[in-house]
């Protein structure tokens, strides 16, 4: 095989991953003519169509499906014996790339890391911010990073923060004109600011549990987010009452800018998790970015 096969080889499995010739264009640092042209001239070569294209998307043909599961593991391979020779350094070296929230990144992910860095500056790290749960194996993540419930069994998951709970909150100004609720079924008389799935594209029904006791309560209220932030943000100007992940909501708890209520209904659960495919072997690079960020309570 001529070394050019490789390129052609690496360029084919990562249209096909993205089923985008831009989104494939932009990962490997290139343009979308030349890789247009990269993929014809594989195709020529083979006497066989890889990808079906349209105005709207890309895909694999039936051959292309055959070719990228012969791919996928054969580049996973090398990648992972690539990562091992750097054990022949004195300080690891390598890239790591993690997929996230953007407020898991900028709160547990970035202040560890930020001082593990200088001290390893042949690591770099590329973190991917994203709300809706992604696929780290097919998209070529080192790892992702989500709450303990919701990471696959097949994974191998390593706490990085401590136990959360889900908190209701108002602000002071919104429970001037409205009586704190006593319980859930009190929601049906307040303006809630409601979540929305990134993933299912639904609403959130809030999940709260007393004494064994489960209830679920779909809220009704003039806004929905996607984000956390932003539903804090509106809950701080009074819109109504939010319900989020207590690190979101703790410090305006403290300084009394926003006020918890129905907290007996919330028990804590799993923190955030770093998780990885249980086949994977670990660079030196990423073992070392895994023990810098594992919680110690």
């Amino acid at each position: 095989m001529r070394r050019q096969d490789f390129g052609e080889l690496n360029a084919f499995m990562v249209v096909a991953e993205e089923r985008n010739f831009t989104r494939a264009a932009a990962k490997l640092g290139t343009s979308q003519s030349t890789l247009s042209q990269t993929i014809r001239r594989l195709e020529t070569r083979l006497g066989l169509r890889l990808l079906t294209r349209t105005t709207r998307s890309v895909a694999p043909t039936e051959a292309g499906e055959r070719l990228l599961e012969t791919l996928q593991p054969a580049f996973e391979n090398i990648d992972s014996k690539l990562a091992a020779l750097t054990k022949l350094r004195d300080k690891p070296a390598g890239a790591v790339r993690i997929n996230a929230t953007e407020h898991v990144a900028e709160t547990v992910l970035w202040p560890t890391l930020k001082r593990l860095l200088p001290d390893y500056p042949d690591v770099q790290i590329e973190i991917i911010g994203e709300s809706a749960l992604t696929d780290i194996v097919a998209d070529r993540y080192d790892a992702g990073v989500r709450l303990g419930e919701l990471v696959d069994k097949d994974m191998i998951a390593v706490r990085i923060g401590p136990q959360l709970r889900m908190v209701a909150v108002a602000s002071p100004s919104y429970f001037a004109r409205k009586p704190q609720p006593r319980t859930p079924n009190d929601l049906a008389e307040h303006e809630c600011i409601n979540l929305r799935l990134s993933t299912l594209g639904g609403l959130y029904a809030w999940e709260f549990e007393q004494d064994g006791r489960e209830l679920r309560v779909r809220v009704k209220g003039p806004l929905a987010f996607s984000n956390g932030a932003m539903i804090v943000a509106a809950a701080l100007d009074g819109f109504g009452i939010a319900y989020v992940t207590n690190d979101y909501a703790d410090p305006f708890i403290a300084d009394g800018r926003l006020i918890s209520v129905l907290r007996d209904w919330s028990p804590p659960f799993a923190g955030y998790h770093l998780y990885y495919p249980s086949r994977r072997q670990l660079s030196p690079a990423f073992a070392l970015v895994v023990e810098a960020l594992r919680y110690r309570s």
